[in-house]
Parts: C-alpha cells; sequence; structure tokens
C-alpha cells in the first residue's frame, strides 16, 4: 500500500480529534480558513506514517538475488523525513547504509524503500538507525552491515533549546563494520567523498 493511496482514505475519527485539537488551541475549526483543515491534517498523518502498513519482508523480498559479490555495497545520501514521538514534530536527514553480501544481494532502491518504510512512523532517530541495519542483516545475512543516519529535529530548532545549527547523528554497526576498525574506516570515508558528512 502506497502513501499516495493512504493520503486518499478519509479517517473521520481523526478528523473529529484534529477539530478538537484545533478548539483546544483557541481556533475556530468551522472558520473558512481552517474549514477542510482536519481532512487535510488527517490525510498528512495517514501519509506520514505509512510505514505501519507495511511490511519489511514485502519491501526486500521480491529484491533478493544469489550473487558472487563480496565487496561492500554502500548506498548513500537517502533522504529521509520522520516524525519525532516525543513532540510528533519532523526530522528529516541522510541516512547511508552499507553491507558486505555473503551470497545475498538486494535491489539497491530497496535499500532507499527500505529506510522510507521505517521513517514513515512515529519515531526516535536512534532506533530508526537501528531497525534498519538489523533488518537488513536478518533478511541478507551478509558478513555486516553499517548505518549513519544525520538529521535536523524540528523538536530542537522550533522549540525547547532552539539550536539551530545542531544535528544529530547516530549509527549501527554490525558483525564487519563493529569488528574491523579498517572496514569501517573505510565506509566512513566513502559517505564523507562529497566533502563532508552533514547536511
Amino acid at each position: 500500500m502506497s502513501g499516495a493511496d493512504d493520503s486518499e482514505e478519509r479517517t473521520p475519527a481523526l478528523e473529529r480529534l484534529i477539530r478538537d485539537v484545533l478548539k483546544e488551541m483557541g481556533e475556530d475549526p468551522s472558520r473558512e480558513g481552517l474549514e477542510r483543515t482536519p481532512e487535510r491534517v488527517a490525510k498528512a498523518y495517514r501519509y506520514l506514517t505509512s510505514g505501519y502498513r507495511q511490511d519489511a519482508a514485502a519491501v526486500l523480498n521480491g529484491a533478493l538475488f544469489t550473487e558472487e559479490y563480496d565487496e561492500m555495497v554502500v548506498v548513500k545520501d537517502i533522504d529521509f523525513y520522520s516524525l519525532c514521538e516525543h513532540h510528533v514534530l519532523p526530522f528529516f536527514g541522510k541516512c547511508h547504509v552499507a553491507y558486505m553480501p555473503s551470497r545475498k544481494i538486494v535491489g539497491l532502491s530497496k535499500v532507499a524503500r527500505l529506510v522510507e518504510m521505517y521513517s514513515r512512523r512515529l519515531q526516535v532517530q536512534e532506533r530508526l538507525t537501528t531497525q534498519i541495519a538489523q533488518t537488513i542483516n536478518e533478511v541478507l545475512q551478509p558478513r555486516g552491515v553499517a548505518v549513519v543516519m544525520e538529521a535536523l529535529h524540528m523538536c530542537m530548532l522550533m522549540r525547547g533549546v532552539e539550536k539551530q545549527n545542531s544535528k544529530a547523528v547516530t549509527s549501527a554497526m554490525l558483525g564487519a563494520f563493529r569488528e574491523n576498525p579498517e572496514t569501517r574506516a573505510e565506509f566512513m570515508e566513502l559517505i564523507k567523498l562529497r566533502g563532508g558528512l552533514i547536511i
């Protein structure tokens, strides 16, 4: 089920709740500018949380191939957008994924699809990073997996400490990437080739 299809579904219960939230904010949800806001917000939330209605096996399994390739596979600069579960505010940035195959490889676009699937849920960046790494590890059973995510968090930029240049970087290293400093260093060097990690 794609995010586009989800956005077309009406969710009357969610729309009612959003209307109530607008009232609690001191707004009049029946005024012209807000009249259709509950419907629009409900559709946006359905799209932004469409990862709950997707399955990792369905995303990856159709694109698994047996291949005698044993060098590092890197997919970098995958844009992602997610919602922080603490404030339901966006965080977004880049994800870099690498794995060292052990007979199985996966279509490169499926790596980006997996990142999107887990991003389209209420998340914390640390868990999101780990979920991507663990899923690739379980499905491909490679010699190693590495995931680095770098993000701007609106809950830090718009509220609270309001630090405009704060970025969060998280990583998950499994197998060869955890055990072998040279492998880890090679991955970090490859994702820095564009002139620096952060967005």
